[in-house]
């Protein structure tokens, strides 16, 4: 399994997805899943995916050499796409391509995508691709998608996303979110990547991996730890025990 999220929020987007596939126990490997598209000056997007491997790398595999359109034979490259929406359409149309091409194999695989990026003069946007090529966009109320197993990292963004969280907030608490899924789910580990677009930019601002020696993940993942802790006990207990003297007993 995996975990990626995309936070959209007004000053920026962020991309984040680990990079842990698990086919057994004794079947643990590594394959990035969050995946940029670049034309300096001109847009970046970027992709991140969840679900059966060989079918989401089949996806991704077209998309980077071109996909026939489907009213003539000329290729196209998501990277050339004029739109997000453009762009969208053209990662549902490669996925039920591939589920069609791929028969049986395929057909009950469960895959999904986050797209996001913006593309220059175009508004910054994030999507959210089912397996059956259809998709939605992420709103200024919900402002965050995410794939994969995502349950254990959603409260953390459900209180602490907004629409104006600042930018290396929002990192911050997504990767919160991808260690409370750590946490709670073997099928969801290390590397994590991570991308960091600004709003009306057309480069990545970050665009690094966190690997098993980054100070600053142990740091977040100790000091949340000790937080958690500290909220806890600071809330009084509850009063449904047993009666002392007319009082709640300890």
């Amino acid at each position: 399994m995996t975990y990626c999220c995309g936070i959209l929020v007004e000053q920026g987007l962020v991309m984040i997805a680990d990079t842990r596939t698990n086919a057994g126990l004794d079947n643990i490997s590594t394959f990035r899943k969050l995946h940029l598209f670049e034309t300096p000056g001109g847009s970046v997007i970027m992709l991140a995916s969840a679900g059966n491997l060989s079918f989401t790398q089949n996806v991704l595999n077209h998309l980077i050499e071109g996909v026939k359109q489907p009213d003539s034979d000329e290729v196209e490259r998501i990277e050339e796409t004029l739109s997000m929406t453009k762009a969208a359409e053209l990662v549902g149309r490669t996925i039920r391509m591939v589920r069609d091409v791929g028969g049986g194999a395929f057909q009950e695989a469960s895959i999904s995508f986050l797209l996001g990026g913006q593309i220059a003069g175009r508004r910054l946007r994030l999507f959210m691709i089912y397996s059956a090529g259809n998709f939605i966009e992420c709103t200024t109320d919900a402002p965050y998608l995410q794939i994969g197993e995502h349950k254990y990292g959603k409260p953390i963004l459900d209180r602490a996303i907004k629409f104006d969280t600042d930018l290396y907030d929002a990192l911050k608490i997504g990767l919160i979110s991808m260690d409370s899924t750590m946490r709670s789910n073997l099928g969801v580990g290390l590397p994590i990547d991570i991308a960091v677009l600004r709003r009306g930019a057309t480069a990545t601002e970050v665009n690094t991996r966190i690997d098993i020696d980054d100070g600053y993940f142990h740091d977040l993942r100790d000091r949340w730890s000790t937080a958690l802790k500290k909220a806890h006990l600071a809330i009084p207990r509850p009063p449904y025990g047993p009666k002392v003297n007319g009082t709640n007993g300890e």
